[in-house]
């Protein structure tokens, strides 16, 4: 098991310590929160130890029931999260302030990034009563964008276009917002990485990221690591939009009837279906969709086919944000 353990003539840097158990303690901020980590995340930012909000710790994980035997299992109880990938590993969420993670034979940190970054760290996110979308975020100036759609509508390739013409990346993938005030809905910073495949990386060409090695041959996007145009700071929520293909770069406005059941589909709990809301879960999820859907702008964005009209749809985008409507 290719894991990070510590050296004795390795002394620790400004933001590690050492645990007990002779492992790397690793500290990062993402989504508003300290995070110690026992995995290796250099797609996060490093920051000063201190005492973390979130725990990830390696170690063994019994998944109940012994219901891991298949490929990928989940189990969900309202006090721990349990998300198991026969060729990764087993990940525990426990009370939203720890994830204990269990690696499978020969697996490194890099491939275990992949599910903790993605499914298992929004579940966390979500147990602290976040709104958790699968979605890309932009900063424009003071305000900023959601880009919400189906699978390979475009939500990073979009993201990636609107860095390139001068505006900030909050989160790709993973969008945290914090409704604690009801008026107020923010964005939480995720981390400076996007995922793009190969056709909009050379289409877009993001002179400040440097792409990252594949870690798995099955693994079709790039990570590419920004040295710059990622915003450090929480944003209000201005847009969001749902992204389809069309013939011109045109946003139309979405009625509430139609926009909650969009902001629903693309949360990312229900994903994971209805045993991911167990108890009370439920109907305060529906009340944040409900908050969002009211609050926030939400419209159809058009983009045109052919990544060489993909600036059509950022003129569109900051035409629409300098409008000042909803």
């Amino acid at each position: 098991m290719n894991l990070p353990v510590a050296s004795l003539a390795r002394p620790a840097s400004a933001a590690e310590t050492m645990t007990p158990s002779g492992r790397v303690r690793h500290f990062y901020k993402a989504y508003g929160l300290v995070i110690g980590s026992e995995v290796a995340l250099p797609e996060l930012e490093p920051t000063a130890p201190a005492a973390p909000d979130l725990e990830i710790a390696v170690g063994p994980v019994d998944f109940p029931d012994d219901a891991s035997q298949g490929a990928t299992a989940f189990r969900f109880e309202p006090r721990r999260q349990y998300l198991s990938w026969q060729a990764v590993g087993t990940f525990m969420i426990s009370g939203a302030m720890r994830i204990d993670v269990d690696p499978a034979p020969g697996i490194d940190d890099p491939l275990l990034a992949f599910p903790l970054l993605g499914p298992v760290m929004a579940l966390a996110l979500h147990q602290r009563g976040l709104l958790v979308l699968h979605a890309s975020a932009i900063a424009v100036g003071g305000e900023s964008v959601i880009f919400l759609g189906n699978k390979g509508a475009g939500k990073s390739t979009m993201a990636g276009a609107m860095i390139r013409a001068g505006h900030r990346l909050l989160t790709d993938d993973v969008v945290a917002l914090d409704l604690s005030d009801p008026d107020r809905p923010m964005i939480l910073p995720g981390f400076p990485q996007l995922k793009l495949a190969a056709d909009a990386a050379g289409a877009i060409r993001l002179e400040q990221a440097d792409v990252r090695p594949q870690v798995h041959p099955q693994i079709d996007k790039a990570l590419h690591r920004l040295r710059d145009g990622f915003a450090a700071e929480a944003v209000p929520a201005s847009r969001i939009y749902v992204l389809e293909r069309g013939g011109r770069a045109a946003i139309s406005p979405l009625a509430g009837a139609i926009a909650l059941p969009a902001i629903i589909k693309f949360s990312y709990i229900t994903r994971f279906g209805r045993q991911a809301l167990p108890g009370d879960f439920a109907a305060a999820h529906l009340r944040q969709c409900a908050q969002i859907a009211g609050r926030i702008g939400v419209g159809r964005l058009e983009v045109p086919a052919g990544l060489d009209r993909i600036d059509e749809a950022v003129a569109a985008i900051e035409t629409d944000l300098a409008s000042g409507t909803r």
